[in-house]
């Protein structure tokens, strides 16, 4: 893998502080978000390639914020939120049906099997830029001026060798996916998310030499490496586990953008907005003294606990705007130069002032493999969903946390902050076309005076029910939200709250319909290790499931019978892929009925996690016991909720003798043969290839 050039000079006063990131593309739209530093005006240039030097400008497009500007009959257009006096979130759609009409064929001379009208096509490399132009403040006639800005490829780290320009490929036949979950930046192994740029430097590698060396142009055949999509299934920010150098270098990030100010209703008269929260002895490692905590009654009568219960709460991010400088360090190496973090911030006890030494070092190694990180999501079409930790631990786990955490004034903005990060740097671009309304809604929310109404768009956020969306891919692709829709109980407070309730399984399940195959994205695996989703059911009936993070799909019983029904019902897929992450080790199940006809196929894929692993001793001990207490033949099996299914496990090659694989990386999903064949791999962090194998004898 060549590891982009970077300095400090290169990139350091650009103008676009994250980004581009592709997110959803298909034959009609292509959607961008990139973050700059200035109002600024867009313009879009889509190219085709000729040769491995020359490019072909198929159409430009101006794209303006204002609606003066603005070509009120364009369908493409940007949508540009100003989350700080120097920070611009850039919401870029491009619709072909306006730019390739059906001359345009003969007009660029581009090749009739590949571009049809009005639809980009598939299997085809499409090179891109945009190029900012900022607008200057209004002058003495009130008009506004434009002044040229920059190209993105500018940020020479974006390209890889033999490329002038950023490129991408629809191809809604899934042959190939990159998939996982869970990133912590300062978790101590490398970023799994590094890997998929070394696969794309090959497939694009690939296929330039390719075109070179024959006569024809071969695009669907040199780019059959390049995978369709990158698929993140939750806990890409981690909200509620921060490193005091990431937190450091979020408050610098807030000072240099002039990120906004917001004032809350606190329990401490002490810290009521931004400002006090910064200067406060306990803004460092001890923010657990500042969140809010609700009355809780015991057998032994009330008891104070905190409605926050992730175990590294001490740095628990709370305004907007640390939500906000959270994505753009994670996404983007750029502002990691304009901040100094070597140094801990002032009044840190000793032993806090070696804990940030340690988390530096992992923080270093973490944003110097950022460019790579960056040029990869130039270059893929992204897609996410969310996890707890990009919100909070545990959110929305039972319906007594609920009740404590949105009754509560500061707790629940909290939790709206983290949503309104997502929705803005993760959710809108899954699906525009379904925010498009919210969007427009809640414009006046952020201006140059700050945030308006936020109280408003919190409330309607919290309230939304669309995070899930389908991908018109073949097999079709449909992602689940399993942390709003929930099934609460009734009964009891403090029991799990199941992952999805009837009414959204119910959705699922018409969404599926005579489908011959299909790709399911659960946060949570459908399909989960026995043992530990019974210690965790041991801990819920002893009213600990805060404890364990009782969250699996078999821990509600309505959730479990209905969606392993969907399962059973003849009318749904016979072949199931489940793609799923949450916890922190991988695995791969292969799952038929017992004592039925249905010959119903279900692969559970398990990647998790990106860069975060479970304890290491701890795991090959439960896996060993999990062996042991549910052999085939172990009559344990008789009271779980899946004993009218066989569960074949997949090995991975390197070790015989466990199922279970315990790295940081990436995984990849192959489909050959009409999809009948499930290829499932694991590239590590450190570039080894990991295959998942079935073995005859080996079932779960």
């Amino acid at each position: 893998m060549t590891t982009p050039a970077h300095s400090e000079s290169s990139s350091a006063h650009s103008t676009i502080i994250a980004g581009p990131i592709v997110r959803h593309c298909d034959v009609s739209q292509l959607n961008f978000w990139l973050v700059t530093t200035t109002a600024c005006d867009f313009t879009f240039n889509l190219f085709n390639e000729q040769s491995e030097s020359d490019h072909s400008l198929l159409f430009e497009v101006k794209l303006s914020s204002s609606e003066e500007l603005s070509d009120k009959k364009s369908k493409s257009h940007l949508k540009q939120i100003q989350i700080g006096e120097s920070a611009f979130i850039n919401l870029i759609s491009i619709y072909a049906e306006e730019h390739l009409p059906d001359n345009s064929i003969q007009e660029n001379n581009l090749v009739e099997s590949s571009f049809s009208a009005s639809v980009f096509p598939e299997n085809t490399v499409l090179y891109y830029d945009i190029l900012t132009s900022q607008i200057d403040k209004e002058s003495s006639d009130k008009t506004k001026s434009v002044s040229e800005g920059e190209s993105i490829t500018g940020l020479q780290d974006l390209l890889y060798s033999e490329q002038s320009l950023p490129s991408l490929v629809i191809k809604p036949k899934i042959e190939k996916l990159l998939h996982g979950s869970c990133r912590k930046p300062h978790y101590k192994g490398d970023d799994g998310l590094k890997q998929v740029d070394s696969v794309l430097e090959s497939a694009v590698t690939q296929a330039i030499h390719s075109k070179i060396g024959s006569e024809e142009n071969t695009q669907s055949t040199s780019n059959i490496e390049r995978p369709s999509m990158l698929i993140m299934s939750g806990d890409q920010i981690y909200v509620d586990d921060v490193a005091g150098p990431t937190l450091s270098a979020i408050h610098q990030v807030i000072e240099l953008l002039g990120l906004y100010n917001e004032e809350w209703l606190s329990d401490d008269p002490a810290v009521t907005n931004s400002q006090e929260l910064f200067k406060h002895k306990y803004c460092y490692y001890q923010r657990q003294h500042l969140l809010p905590n609700f009355n809780k009654n015991t057998l032994f009568g009330e008891k104070t606990t905190p409605i926050f219960t992730s175990v590294s709460v001490h740095n628990h991010l709370i305004t907007l705007s640390e939500i906000m400088a959270m994505y753009l360090l994670t996404w983007s190496p750029e502002l990691w130069n304009r901040v100094d973090i070597a140094k801990p911030p002032a009044n840190l006890s000793a032993p806090l002032q070696e804990k940030y030494a340690q988390e530096l070092k992992h923080i270093t190694d973490f944003y110097q493999g950022l460019y790579q990180v960056r040029r990869a999501m130039a270059h893929i079409p992204v897609y996410m969903i969310f996890d707890d930790h990009d919100v909070t631990d545990d959110w929305n786990l039972t319906r007594g946390w609920e009740e404590a955490a949105y009754t509560h004034p500061f707790s629940k903005q909290i939790i709206g902050n983290a949503v309104a990060g997502y929705w803005l740097c993760q959710g809108v671009g899954n699906a525009p076309d379904k925010f498009t309304q919210l969007l427009e809604k809640h414009n006046n929310v952020f201006s140059e005076q700050g945030y308006q109404h936020k109280d408003d768009l919190i409330d309607e956020l919290l309230a939304f029910d669309q995070w899930n969306y389908t991908l018109s891919t073949s097999p079709k692709i449909v992602v689940l939200d399993t942390r709003t829709q929930r099934w609460r109980s009734e009964s009891n407070a403090n029991k799990p709250s199941g992952l999805m309730d009837w009414e959204t399984l119910t959705d699922f399940q018409q969404e599926i319909v005579k489908e011959p195959n299909v790709i399911v994205v659960s946060p949570a695996p459908i399909y989960g290790v026995k043992l530990i989703e019974t210690i965790q059911k041991v801990f819920t009936l002893c009213g600990k499931p805060l404890a364990v993070d009782a969250e699996n799909w078999m821990a509600h019983s309505g959730t479990a019978n209905v969606i392993l029904n969907i399962f059973r019902n003849p009318r749904t897929p016979p072949n199931f892929i489940i793609l799923s992450g949450d916890v922190h080790y991988s695995f791969v199940y292969d799952v038929t009925h017992r004592f039925r006809k249905n010959k119903a196929k279900i692969t559970q894929i398990t990647c998790s996690g990106i860069k975060n692993t479970f304890p290491d001793k701890l795991l090959t001990t439960l896996e060993k016991l999990n062996k042991v207490l549910y052999a085939p033949y172990s009559p344990l099996n008789w009271f779980t909720k899946r004993r009218r299914m066989k569960v074949r496990v997949r090995k991975p090659n390197i070790a015989a003798d466990t199922h279970l694989l315990n790295s940081c990386g990436i995984g990849v999903l192959r489909l050959e043969d009409g999809n009948e064949e499930v290829i499932t791999e694991f590239i590590t962090s450190q570039g080894k290839m990991v295959e998942f194998i079935q073995h005859e004898a080996d079932d779960d």
